[in-house]
């Protein structure tokens, strides 16, 4: 796992998911 975020990339990838679906879960907790 550590070769496939080795440049940074994977790494912004997976926060950029982590944010969405805290997101999704915000969003699905108010009722949107």
């Amino acid at each position: 796992m550590s070769g496939y975020e080795g440049s940074g990339y994977g790494s912004s990838i997976g926060v950029i998911l982590v944010l969405f679906i805290l997101l999704v879960i915000i969003l699905r907790t108010w009722g949107f």
